[in-house]
């Protein structure tokens, strides 16, 4: 078995995050030649203010949920 981790600032769709679980899990099939069977995503949000980019918050940076950019 293998664990794929992707870690996303939060504000994907439900759609984006079932397409991302095909594509990657494809990808391992078709690369790794795994079983698809045996592969296994796990996407997990992380809020825009746990989330830092070069010293400042994601949020401060207006990215992800609930944006609030400074000077956009």
């Amino acid at each position: 078995m293998s664990i794929i981790q992707v870690f996303f600032i939060a504000g994907r769709t439900d759609e984006q995050k079932e397409r991302l679980i095909a594509g990657l899990t494809e990808a391992a099939v078709s690369t790794l030649g795994m079983d698809r069977a045996e592969v296994r995503v796990i996407i997990k949000d992380v809020p825009n203010t746990e989330y830092g980019i070069a010293g400042q918050t994601a949020k401060s940076l207006g990215r992800g949920v609930g944006r609030s950019p400074q000077g956009n």
